[in-house]
């Protein structure tokens, strides 16, 4: 029996993880391409820098081989960084650090509640062995989706300054985070010191008797800055091609929640659009229509409408109206439609997005270019999904390093990413659409000595998770 190609240890940008709302892609014959590279020539480095191979893929350096050989395979400089980043720390430093503002909009970690913990934590490490066991080693052991586990991905090992907590959507004991916990996480982290590095969502399930009329309960006792709703409808998960759900402009359920936050003076409204296995209600074909009818909302379009292919499938390219159905086209063309332009009230997301996009560069450059003409500079804002694929570092790193390449630019009108677009990217526009001063998030996250972070995480072990 012939048993099917299994990767190498690799890079974590090259590796085949998932979220909690897709299971990872096969890879695609150029993925192939680039892993051989990336094989072959990491343990010579590893060895160049006197560290393990499994060290090496962790490291920068081994960030960049991934970077380095997705050029060459795409025939194009999308990422902007020297050969020698590759072997040498202080070159990969150089290419792949910043010194931005980083406010990442989408985070999670799962309670340690019994229905919880169990559910999530062994759907995902199941789903993990099955397609890339040494996925286990490359992180450093990243085997709970706890607070502890939250803490040391978001705050330790990346840049990022300030985060939002937010869940999936559920009311049975599975569900990974309820609004109480997420609320007294924000709020155990600020009485030992994070001094507003964490802010929360509440979810609104707004299809449900009582969850509209409940939100001003909800604002009252967990001081949310802004409201996540999944119009797919269902309460514990969907199925492909189910019709049920609610659009944000529909009279019975979208306009009243939607009444109801202007009311609450919280006009923030976080709607995860896309990575949704095609249910109807999870396009972004509404968002335009809302946009419209409620320009005193803020809008921030979670994942920004994107469905990533499978196997050798077609990626994303250029917008046109043949393929407006597709992915990230579905949210430029609802945007076009209702006449909604850029830096109007309507936030482009990256969570999970981008991610995928990494070994992608192509469609990165398609996806990224179409979502800068259709919202505008202003107003993509960065998020993670950590902490599904660890440490969202190499998320960063690859961001910093990106650019959609001259032709395309030229052909398509794409603009240049230029470092200005970057830092706004990165956290200069969620800061200003989720009401950080940025000045003094940068301050806070460069003086912090993270001493309220062994607290917190002593505290969580004494006690469980917060808001039970």
């Amino acid at each position: 029996m012939k048993l099917p190609r299994r990767a190498p240890e690799l890079p974590a940008l090259l590796q085949r993880r998932h979220s909690d709302e897709f299971l990872p892609p096969a890879y695609t014959s150029r993925e192939w391409a680039v892993i051989a590279r990336v094989a072959a020539r990491g343990p010579e480095s590893a060895r160049r820098l006197g560290i393990s191979l499994a060290d090496y893929w962790s490291t920068r350096p081994g960030t960049a081989a991934g970077l380095l050989a997705l050029n060459e395979v795409g025939g194009r400089r999308y990422y902007e960084l020297p050969p020698a980043a590759a072997e040498d720390r202080a070159a990969a430093d150089e290419a792949l650090g910043g010194d931005q503002l980083v406010v990442d909009v989408q985070t999670h970690y799962v309670s340690d509640r019994p229905e919880a913990m169990g559910s999530w934590n062994s759907a995902i490490a199941d789903m993990y062995r099955a397609v890339q066991p040494e996925w286990w080693r490359g992180i450093d052991s990243l085997d709970r989706y706890d607070l502890a586990h939250y803490l040391r991905c978001v705050f330790v090992e990346s840049e990022t300054a300030v985060a939002v907590l937010t869940s999936g959507p559920g009311l049975s004991p599975s569900r990974m985070l309820f609004n109480r916990e997420m609320a007294a996480t924000r709020e155990l982290l600020d009485r030992l010191g994070a001094n507003g590095r964490l802010l929360n969502h509440c979810v609104v399930h707004a299809d449900l008797p009582g969850e509209i009329e409940g939100m001003e309960r909800e604002l009252e006792g967990f001081r949310p800055v802004g409201w996540k709703c999944y119009t797919m409808g269902s309460i514990d998960g969907f199925a492909e091609g189910s019709e049920q759900g609610w659009w944000l402009d529909d009279e019975a359920t979208g306009v009243p929640f939607l009444e109801k936050a202007l009311e609450l003076e919280v006009p923030l409204v976080c709607a995860h659009k896309g990575i949704s296995q095609m249910v109807p209600a999870g396009s972004p074909r509404d968002v335009g229509p809302a946009a419209k009818a409620f320009p005193g909302i803020d809008f921030v379009i979670y994942h920004s409408g994107y469905e990533f292919p499978s196997g050798d499938a077609p990626e994303e390219g250029p917008f046109s109206p043949e393929t407006a159905d597709v992915g990230t086209n579905r949210l430029v063309a609802s945007l076009r439609d209702a006449g909604v332009g850029p830096g109007s009230n309507v936030y482009a997301e990256l969570g999970t997005t981008w991610f995928c996009l990494i070994r992608r560069p192509e469609e990165a450059a398609h996806v990224l270019g179409k979502l800068l003409l259709a919202v505008g500079e202003d107003n993509v804002v960065w998020g993670t999904d950590s902490i599904w694929y660890g440490p969202s570092q190499v998320s960063i790193d690859a961001f910093r390093a990106f650019q959609i390449p001259p032709e395309m630019r030229e052909q398509f009108g794409y603009p240049e990413l230029t470092p200005e677009i970057k830092r706004k990217i990165l956290g200069e526009n969620a800061a200003r659409v989720y009401g950080i001063d940025p000045a003094r998030a940068r301050r806070v996250a460069q003086d912090d000595d993270l001493s309220w972070l062994a607290a917190a995480v002593e505290e969580y072990r004494a006690k469980g998770s917060p808001g039970l």
